[in-house]
């Protein structure tokens, strides 16, 4: 049996000594290491002590790796996290770094650098289309009332001025020749405001559909007005764009800082008002005046008022006859409307009309013009009398028209027949294919129709021969004139001609004296009427002048 190893101090040093039994011999027998403990253990205290330096150096270097990688992720992270804060406040001039690098950072960095050019391109697209007009170029409302705000607040040298305008008959030509036709004429006509401008200090500006802006700026009120008329005597002159001659003209209003306004949106403002009011007037180009406001605010309170009116019963059925001058009879009239005021008194058309029908409330006029006339109509005492009724460019457009007059037919038992509806030219061209539409339907429901104040609007010969027309109503302009002018006088003669190779029958109005109504009954004209047979009077007072 073996003895485990013992340790024995021998000369100052440790022994290991193990014993052996030797049983067949009856004794033991034991062995010395002689050698000491401490040498055979020194070359593993060494290695164990290698082993802890190593391990120290990898932890170390492991320790300075880390760092190092981790400063290696983090710098350009935080350059990325700069980079995005930059972005978030709208700087996108600062490239990142690190886009030489050709690891993952460097794909992720060239990435979002591509990013940021792509967002700062966006943005400047963005910009432009807010401040600027994609058609024409040109600053649109933002940037031009911007430009009017900076300009008054350096005082421009005392005095400013801003003119709006607005091109006649724009609809007109999209209709006849294109919406790309219309495109190129506005980049036309900005071009040409731009070059009326030339050195003169300013901005030229397009508002919106075919209304533009001038700044001048310093500009004197009395320079503004000359300034203005020049622009309207430019757009005067033809335009010949695609192998096409347009005429046009424009509406322009003009407001002076600070003698019309203090603040920039109120001079923007009364800018319009004074170009909406040159529309109407059609005197050239206006300076806006305080009374613009005062008869806006009183055409406000009338159409409200004018609304009570239908309900309250204030409005009165006007006739005005139309004589035969085969037969000398009266056989028609037309209607109008007249409005006895309970404050006012007798509201001329002229002050409720024109606004009625821009609020599109002329629609609910017409129904009760038409209404009243069908009442009459279906006394016996109006027996075989046709009466005319004037429609709107509203009226025409309205897809129920023919629904809500039929209806008010049924209503009172009148026939179609009994009526002859007058639409003015304008009227018609303002969209001349639903107008179409809506006259063939009214035609096929037995109404008789009628242009009314032929010669003054903008119709070709084209559409005249297309539209289920009977009759032919030449304007009082022409007629009044054509006693002493040979120019108006052709003009009649050559519509009388006109209507009758057309199969139409004739009505003059405008028949002021005997002498006028002679020349038309020589040209063979069907029709007349005006203040030499009878002025317009109210319904029952008509059928009294009818029955003697």
């Amino acid at each position: 049996m073996t003895a485990p190893l013992r340790e024995i101090e021998a000369g100052g040093a440790t022994l290991l000594v193990r014993a052996i039994e030797l049983n067949a011999e009856g004794g033991e027998a034991r062995v010395l290491l002689l050698r000491s403990v401490d040498d055979v253990v020194a070359p593993y205290d060494r290695l164990q002590l290698l082993l802890a330096v190593i391990t120290l150096g990898g932890l170390l270097l492991f320790a300075l790796g880390s760092g190092l990688m981790a400063q290696r992720l983090t710098t350009p992270l935080r350059a990325l996290l700069a980079a995005t804060q930059r972005l978030s406040r709208g700087d996108y001039a600062v490239p990142l770094d690190d886009l030489d690098r050709r690891d993952e950072i460097g794909d992720f960095a060239r990435s979002f650098d591509r990013m940021r050019v792509d967002i700062a391109k966006q943005q400047a697209e963005i910009r432009h289309l807010a401040y600027w007009d994609r058609l024409t170029g040109l600053p649109n409302r933002e940037n031009f009332r911007d430009a009017v705000q900076q300009a008054i607040q350096r005082g421009s040298g005392g005095e400013l001025a801003v003119l709006t305008l607005d091109l006649d008959r724009f609809k007109h030509v999209n209709d006849v020749l294109g919406y790309a036709f219309g495109d190129q004429l506005l980049r036309t006509v900005a071009g040409q405001l731009g070059g009326l401008l030339g050195e003169t200090a300013g901005k030229v500006a397009r508002l919106g559909g075919n209304e533009f802006a001038l700044l001048l700026a310093p500009c004197t009120p009395a320079q503004a007005l000359v300034f203005a008329q020049r622009v309207a005597h430019s757009l005067e002159r033809p335009l010949a764009i695609d192998e096409q001659t347009v005429d046009l003209s424009a509406g322009i209003g003009i407001a002076c800082w600070p003698a019309d306004a203090q603040d920039v949106d109120t001079l923007l403002s009364r800018s319009e008002i004074a170009m909406y009011v040159a529309k109407r007037k059609l005197e050239g180009p206006l300076r806006y005046d305080p009374a613009f406001d005062s008869a806006s605010a009183q055409t406000l309170s009338l159409l409200t008022e004018l609304r009570r009116a239908v309900d309250q019963g204030e409005l009165r059925l006007y006739l005005q006859p139309k004589v035969s001058l085969a037969d000398g009879v009266p056989h028609a009239a037309e209607a109008l409307v007249r409005w006895e005021h309970p404050q006012r008194g007798l509201v001329p058309p002229l002050q409720f009309i024109p606004f009625a029908e821009q609020t599109g409330y002329i629609r609910h006029l017409t129904l009760w013009m038409f209404e009243a006339a069908a009442r009459l109509l279906a006394t016996p005492a109006a027996a075989g009398l046709r009466i005319s009724v004037n429609l709107s460019t509203r009226d025409l457009l309205d897809l129920e028209l023919s629904t809500r007059l039929a209806r008010l037919l049924h209503a009172h038992g009148v026939q179609a027949s009994s009526f002859c509806l007058e639409i003015t030219e304008s009227a018609i061209m303002d969209d001349p294919q639903r107008a179409e539409a809506m006259l063939n339907r009214l035609s096929g429901q037995g109404y008789k129709l009628s242009i009314d104040d032929f010669g003054t609007g903008y119709s070709s010969l084209a559409y005249l021969k297309r539209l289920p027309v009977d009759e032919l109503k030449i304007d009082k302009s022409f007629v009044m004139g054509m006693e002493h002018d040979k120019d108006d006088a052709t003009i009649v003669r050559s519509t009388i001609d006109l209507a009758h190779n057309l199969g139409l029958s004739v009505v003059a109005e405008g028949v002021e004296n005997a002498a006028i109504l002679e020349l038309l009954r020589g040209l063979g004209c069907d029709e007349v009427q005006g203040y030499h047979i009878s002025r317009p009077m109210p319904a029952p007072d008509f059928m009294e002048w009818l029955g003697k």
